[in-house]
């Protein structure tokens, strides 16, 4: 389940879009990897299997998908890190 809420400060951004699966997910897996917890990673893609790939991603590792949104065929997501 996403929690739709205000994003006070992002802090790092991660550009996956062109990028097919399983490329942004991996690149965001990476990027979390470098953050400190409690830092807030925003993703932009296009790849159409992310919807699916990021909500079960953040169910199994624990860190928060705070927002997720949709518009002109890219996705973007806003993960806390654990």
């Amino acid at each position: 389940m996403v929690v739709e809420t205000e994003i006070a400060q992002v802090d790092e951004y991660l550009d996956a879009r062109g990028l097919a699966c399983p490329m942004p997910l991996l690149k965001t897996k990476l990027a979390l990897n470098a953050m400190r917890s409690g830092q807030v990673l925003k993703v932009s893609a296009t790849d159409a299997g992310s919807e699916r790939d990021f909500q079960r991603f953040a169910e199994l590792s624990g860190h928060a998908l705070l927002r997720s949104e949709q518009a002109a065929g890219e996705y973007h997501y806003w993960l806390r890190k654990n």
